[in-house]
C-alpha cells in the first residue's frame, strides 16, 4: 500500500536525531512546513523490556502526524516484538528501522548501521517487523555503505525493498565517514532507480536549491533534513517555496529568529517543569541557532552557560540592538497546542 504522503507530493522529512528532534522541536518544524516526522530514535531492547524511560521517548502529539516511531535493534523477534508495542501503545503511522546510526554505542551491539555488513540478519529484522505489524507501514534507513570498499546500498535496497520495506531513506555517507566529507548523491540516485519503493535522500542538504537540483538530478521522491534544520528550522518553508514557485526566499529576519529561540525555551521549560534544568539542556540547542546570527561566536559563549529565561532574554536584547531599536516583542507568543 502506496504511503499517502508521497501522493502527488514531494515530502520533506525532518530527519530523527537523538537528544534534538524532541517533541517541541518536531513541532517547530511542522509549523516552518516539515511534511513528515520520526522520533529519535529508540531501542528495540528497551522497548522489548518494557523500560519506562524509552516508552518516553515514544510521546507525540496528534498534530504531528503523520509521524514515525524510529528502532534500532539487531535482534529480529526483539525488534518485532518492540514494533507491536509501539503499535499497540501511540499507534505511530509508520515504524522506521534504522540500519545507519554510526555511533559507537549501536554498533558494537550490532545495531545501526552494523548491519549493513550483515545483509541475511538485515533482511530477517525487516522481514519479521513487517510480517508482524502489518498493515502499519515499515520504512527504514541505511547508509550507502559501511566504508568506501563496502559501498553497497543498492543491494541493501533491494534486500529492503523484498522484505515488505514501504519507503527508503539513505544517507549518502558511508559508516566509516561519520558526518565528515561529502554525501554521495550519485549512489543515492542508482538506489532511486534500482528499486521500486520512494527513496527519500539525505546528506549535506542545507538549501533549497540544493534540494531541488538534487531531486532533479535523482529522481528522489522526497528529502530528509536533519543539521540544517537544527540552526535553520525555516528551511521546510523555504524550500517549499523554492519548490513551488522556483524563487529564493530571504531567510527570516533577526526578530522572527529571536522570537523562535524564545519560544523555544519556553515551551522547553514549560515541558520540563524545571527552569534551570530546562535551559541548560538547551544550551547546545541555542549555539546551533545562533549561526549566521550577528556577533555568533560572542552568542555561542553566551549560551554555553545560560541557565534562565531571563538571561536568554538579556542576550536576545542585546543581539537585537545591533540592528533594531527595539528588543523584539515574545511575551504574547502562544506555546504550541498539545
Amino acid at each position: 500500500m502506496p504511503l499517502p504522503w508521497f501522493q502527488n507530493r514531494f515530502p520533506l522529512y525532518l530527519a530523527p536525531m537523538a537528544g534534538v528532534s524532541d517533541k517541541i522541536f518536531r513541532q517547530l518544524c511542522k509549523e516552518y512546513g516539515a511534511d513528515v516526522l520520526t522520533t529519535e530514535f529508540v531501542s528495540a531492547e528497551g522497548i522489548f523490556r518494557r523500560n519506562e524511560r524509552t516508552r518516553e521517548y515514544l510521546d507525540f502529539d496528534e498534530i504531528e502526524r503523520p509521524i514515525g516511531v524510529q528502532l534500532f535493534g539487531a535482534n529480529a523477534q526483539h525488534m518485532a516484538e518492540a514494533a507491536k508495542q509501539v503499535v499497540d501503545w501511540v499507534r505511530p503511522d509508520f515504524v522506521d528501522l534504522n540500519f545507519g546510526c554510526p555511533v559507537n554505542k549501536v554498533v558494537c551491539k550490532n545495531g545501526g548501521s552494523a548491519l549493513l555488513k550483515d545483509c541475511p540478519t538485515l533482511a530477517n529484522v525487516a522481514s519479521e517487523v513487517v510480517r508482524t505489524i502489518s498493515p502499519i507501514p515499515v520504512t527504514a534507513k541505511i547508509r550507502i555503505g559501511w566504508d568506501a570498499d563496502s559501498v553497497n546500498a543498492v543491494c541493501v535496497a533491494r534486500i529492503l525493498a523484498d522484505a515488505g520495506i514501504a519507503a527508503l531513506t539513505v544517507h549518502g555517507r558511508t559508516r566509516a565517514q561519520g558526518y565528515s566529507g561529502s554525501a554521495d548523491w550519485n549512489v543515492i540516485g542508482e538506489v532511486a532507480v534500482a528499486v521500486p519503493i520512494p527513496v527519500i535522500g539525505n546528506g549535506d542538504l542545507s538549501r533549497a536549491a540544493d534540494i531541488a537540483r538534487r531531486r532533479s538530478e535523482t529522481g528522489i521522491a522526497g528529502a530528509m533534513i536533519g543539521r540544517a534544520a537544527m540552526s535553520a528550522p525555516w528551511i521546510f518553508r523555504e524550500t517549499k517555496g523554492y519548490l513551488t514557485a522556483g524563487e529564493i526566499f530571504d531567510p527570516p529576519g533577526l526578530d522572527e529568529r529571536w522570537k523562535l529561540i524564545l519560544r523555544h525555551c519556553e515551551l522547553i521549560v514549560r515541558e520540563w517543569g524545571a527552569e534551570e534544568p530546562a535551559i541548560r539542556s538547551m544550551r547546545a540547542r541555542l549555539m546551533a541557532y545562533s549561526k549566521s546570527m550577528p556577533e555568533a561566536k560572542r552568542l555561542r559563549e553566551k549560551f554555553s552557560q545560560v541557565s534562565t529565561l531571563a538571561e536568554v532574554e538579556a542576550i536576545a536584547e542585546d543581539n537585537l540592538s545591533i540592528q533594531f531599536t527595539e528588543p523584539a516583542e515574545h511575551s504574547k507568543l502562544e506555546p504550541i497546542e498539545t
